[in-house]
């Protein structure tokens, strides 16, 4: 079971924002997209959710085509989007926000059972459960986001910048956190970051974006050491 990217061409508007891009993201295994503002990752992971139509090309999972599909039905099947921390709905508690995830599923006691794995994971999210969403903090947010996507026991994560707007420590314990998930949870999981080599350093395998187009493609480690995408890419 893996997702397979080929040859995938979408418009943003009138802009190419990406261009025939193909890659591979292994069953089990962590998958950084990188690449500066504008080089196309938002663009790329609403389309693999379902959010965005593309122009061309195809994304499978398991074999099966998940382009132009709801993003209800891709969560029914097993592949969760996860935003930044704004997808959180404020006006909730962060009990009502974890149980979203539950609605549609039909076992409640495993329901239940999830939501208790993400308290164990997300320590303090345990200590907010009467809390209104809205007074988190920035990193309690974006726990609760990936939280409330575990319940729905997802087999391909799709994670959308989760540092954005992030102090450095809390960044740390949140990309821990994902590295671990992968074995813990039996996850395949897409990283889309700005944040390059935070991102590499969890990860399995890189994908770096330019301008809409795949530029380089490998392990993370040989990306992480490759002195031409460390100057071009990765700032130093």
């Amino acid at each position: 079971m893996s997702l397979i990217v080929d040859n995938l061409t979408i418009d943003h508007g009138a802009i190419r924002a990406i261009n025939n891009v193909s890659f591979k993201v292994p069953k089990n295994k962590l998958t950084a997209i990188i690449g500066a503002n504008g080089a196309g990752k938002t663009t790329l992971l609403r389309t693999l959710s379902g959010l965005k139509e593309p122009e061309s090309g195809s994304a499978t999972w398991n074999g099966e085509s998940i382009l132009n599909r709801r993003t209800e039905d891709l969560a029914r099947s097993g592949i969760m989007h996860v935003s930044d921390g704004k997808s959180v709905i404020s006006e909730l508690t962060v009990r009502d926000n974890l149980a979203l995830s539950g609605l549609w599923r039909k076992d409640k006691k495993d329901v239940s059972n999830a939501t208790n794995e993400v308290i164990e994971i997300f320590p303090i999210l345990g200590q907010r459960l009467g809390q209104i969403s809205g007074s988190l903090s920035g990193g309690e947010r974006q726990m609760l986001a990936i939280g409330r996507a575990l319940i729905a026991r997802p087999k391909l994560l799709l994670l959308d910048e989760p540092s954005l707007g992030l102090a450095p420590l809390i960044i740390g314990q949140i990309f821990q956190t994902i590295k671990s998930l992968v074995t813990k949870m039996d996850l395949t999981v897409v990283l889309v970051e700005q944040n390059a080599v935070g991102a590499l350093k969890i990860a399995d395998e890189g994908v770096v974006l330019n301008l809409g187009s795949v530029v380089a493609v490998g392990s993370a480690d040989t990306l992480l050491s490759d002195p031409v995408v460390r100057s071009a890419y990765l700032g130093f």
